[in-house]
């Protein structure tokens, strides 16, 4: 489909706007809830409820897929998301506010997953097949960047609020309004700059004859589909246990066979040099395979997702001391905190590895959707990829605690191998996301 967007203009924003939602909903709020004084067991039982809509979504993708447009659909989600965090904001102060919060969140997590399958499926359908390789790792990217904007600065922020006012309600409050604030910005940026060119679901004939039983359907006729399911099952096997059990590591004492370090360092070290060295990976991921196709960088960009799990083991293993400082001077508050130098450098190479390699995973998830009802089917393939990541996360604290720190990493390496072997065997096109000479 010939457009004259231009790409750069809407697409990092576009993705941010699926992640941001995302990291308040399942991370920030658990802080959140914390220092409001709700259980541990209230905090993990209905704040790991709210994954489930991600879970889910491809149940409804084809009622996205079949009416009106993405542009419409992703504008919507994102207004009705901007609302939701206000009202949190205005409720945390409330008596009940707990349930009324956590019911808040529950539209705010169903809008934040339409959202997801509408901007996939509006990338999909509005810009070329053969930029579609190079803005991936963008799109990749600001969703990751989204997510450490979230559980790093908005953290950050409302624990200078509860210092500064001694209050945890009211810094807690003014927190969810200011990010209300800041995705109502956002969904207005988004309606002044994203294409208004699109192909409308409901117009275009052959989608309209098809319905949600023949959507569903073609996708499990799809060639190797069972090796697909089973990749995307397992390969981030090892990446899901680790990513539940990485914050605990960091912040447990080092009697408990953790690294000891306080919140704030751990904040400072993935907002701070974790963001660079993503954005760096997730660039190069993505030109890498608009220049040689997604044939030749598979293989070494999944290893370099995987490999720096090989850190983590030697810092559960050594325990190194090292420090250094880090002195942030911003505009209303200021940082100074010792870090972990073998952390830092351990956490630099994870999230390089990660924003370069989870390119080429994405990537192939393009290519699994290839065809009609490519919105729906890409919703399918990463549901499953949620499902994947949702039920080892929900084991991984019980295999920590069995196996201890140094053992547990050891684990989450060697889960990452099915995943690699499968790859071996996945068939597409040699030269797939490869950008044409004369592009």
């Amino acid at each position: 489909m010939k457009t004259d967007n231009k790409p750069w203009f809407w697409i990092p924003l576009l993705n941010f706007a699926s992640g941001l939602p995302y990291a308040v909903i399942i991370s920030v709020s658990v802080l959140m809830y914390k220092n409001l004084g709700i259980s541990n067991e209230d905090i993990g039982l209905y704040t790991s409820l709210l994954y489930l809509p991600w879970v889910i979504k491809p149940l409804w993708s084809p009622f996205i897929e079949l009416t009106g447009t993405k542009r419409k659909w992703f504008l919507s989600m994102q207004l009705l998301i901007s609302i939701a965090f206000l009202l949190v904001g205005f409720t945390i102060p409330t008596n009940g506010f707990f349930m009324m919060t956590l019911a808040i969140f529950w539209v705010a997590a169903f809008a934040s997953a339409s959202n997801d399958i509408a901007s996939d499926g509006f990338y999909l359908l509005v810009l070329p097949k053969e930029q579609q390789s190079f803005f991936l790792g963008i799109r990749s990217t600001f969703y990751r960047l989204s997510m450490l904007a979230g559980n790093g600065l908005v953290v950050l922020f409302a624990g200078y609020l509860e210092h500064k006012y001694g209050d945890n309600t009211k810094a807690w409050s003014y927190t969810m309004i200011i990010v209300g604030l800041l995705m109502t910005f956002i969904t207005i940026y988004n309606f002044f700059f994203t294409p208004k060119t699109e192909i409308n679901a409901a117009e275009n004939k052959e989608v309209h004859h098809q319905n949600f039983a023949t959507i569903f359907v073609s996708f499990f006729k799809k060639k190797q589909i069972g090796l697909i399911l089973s990749f995307i099952l397992v390969f981030r096997l090892g990446e899901s246990q680790l990513l539940k059990m990485l914050s605990p590591f960091l912040l447990d004492k080092k009697e408990l066979g953790g690294m000891g370090l306080d919140t704030e360092s751990v904040g400072i070290i993935y907002g701070t040099l974790g963001i660079f060295a993503l954005t760096i990976g997730g660039i190069l991921g993505g030109m890498a395979i608009s220049k040689h196709g997604l044939t030749k960088w598979m293989l070494p960009m999944f290893l370099a997702m995987h490999l720096p799990i090989l850190g983590f083991i030697g810092l559960a293993h050594f325990q190194p001391q090292e420090l250094f400082h880090l002195h942030i001077n911003l505009y209303f508050f200021e940082i100074n905190s010792p870090l972990n130098l073998y952390t830092c450098i351990t956490v630099v190479l994870e999230q390089f590895g990660y924003g370069f390699g989870f390119t080429g995973f994405m990537m192939y998830l393009i290519h699994v959707a290839e065809g009609e009802s490519k919105t729906a089917h890409y919703a399918l393939a990463t549901g499953f990829m949620a499902l994947g990541m949702m039920l080892p996360g929900m084991l991984s604290g019980y295999i920590q605690q069995y196996l201890g720190y140094q053992n547990f990493f050891i684990w989450v390496f060697l889960a990452t191998i099915p995943g690699l072997i499968l790859s071996r065997f996945l068939i597409f096109p040699k030269d797939f996301g490869k950008k044409s000479e004369e592009v």
